[in-house]
């Protein structure tokens, strides 16, 4: 049974129709839980003249307690328009595509109010992990599946848009090794490498000598960046799984930080302001900045991408 809040609020039935509004498609669903993605939103997307996201729960939100279900919800995206005491009324459908039948799964729940302190309703049990594993029932099909929304403000209906979610089996990383001569003489507040690639994305690594922001004159700080984020499309973002370090030349007691993040186009850049202490970096015995010279090496894995429809 779906779990809305009320159960007996809720309208369950089967369409042809597909959803209005928005679908999201995920492919190789199974490496959400390999790459621990517990939670996933999707683009904004506009209904009734508001924006909306759907947030998906693969193995149930652990904030409810749920487990053995997919967890789906409905989340207003963008508040800032909208005056002190503001609130929404909607009524919305969520919708699983049945491969084998080619329809909907839909499931309803009453009007509902969003406001400030509730941006977001929907489903802790929108299905059992079970009944949307077997492909007996059509829910996931080569470990791919579809999701989408309905969403009605007053009488206010609009063209609808999606996105896909494409997690890459069996990514593979690219390395990329700089090497920094006459570090004592750099003068600028950041480097950058050369670009290299990576899941078919163009990558560089950003050095800042003498620190940046909480990290100024007292850090290094490193920076795994996209190249050229004005060619990334609206609406595209990629999930990165990434390591960066200094080599200790000395002994091999390397430095590294590693982190998963997504990028996108106003999203281009991660790492850490506080990378590694001027003091430790440049002691003799660590290694690290040997006759001037240090080496960055960036290990970049692209695990997913989200695209629009």
């Amino acid at each position: 049974m779906a779990s809305f809040g009320d159960h007996a609020e809720i309208i369950k039935s089967i369409s042809e129709a597909p959803p209005t509004h928005y679908m999201v498609k995920i492919e190789s669903f199974s490496l959400l839980t390999k790459h621990a993605i517990e939670r996933y939103e999707t683009e904004s997307f506009e209904a009734g003249g508001y924006k909306w996201k759907l947030v998906l729960y693969p193995n149930g939100n652990k904030s409810k307690n749920t487990k053995d279900h997919v967890s789906i919800y409905l989340a207003l995206a963008d508040s800032s328009s909208l005056g002190p005491g503001w609130e929404v009324c909607a009524v919305f459908r969520l919708y699983l595509l049945d491969q084998n039948n080619d329809n909907y799964l839909i499931l309803q729940g009453k009007e509902r109010r969003f406001h400030a302190v509730k941006r977001e309703w929907g489903f802790d049990k929108f299905i059992a992990t079970g009944t949307f594993s077997d492909a007996s029932n059509g829910y996931l099909m080569e470990d791919a599946c579809m999701f989408g929304a309905d969403v009605f403000v007053s009488k206010e209906r609009s063209s609808g848009r999606g996105e896909c979610l494409s997690m890459i089996k069996d990514a593979t990383s690219s390395k990329h090794v700089w090497k920094i001569e006459n570090f004592s003489k750099l003068d600028k507040e950041s480097y950058d490498s050369n670009p290299f690639f990576s899941g078919d994305r163009k990558w560089k690594i950003r050095f800042y000598p003498t620190g940046t922001k909480q990290g100024t004159g007292t850090h290094l700080s490193v920076y795994l960046i996209l190249a050229d984020p004005e060619t990334v499309s609206d609406g595209t973002k990629i999930f990165a799984e990434f390591t960066v370090r200094i080599f200790d030349q000395l002994q091999g007691r390397h430095i590294a930080g590693k982190a998963t993040r997504w990028f996108s186009r106003s999203s281009s850049e991660n790492g850490w302001v506080k990378y590694v202490s001027m003091v430790y970096f440049t002691q003799p015995n660590s290694g690290l900045l040997l006759k001037d010279v240090c080496l960055i090496e960036a290990d970049v894995c692209v695990h997913g991408i989200t695209s629009t429809l």
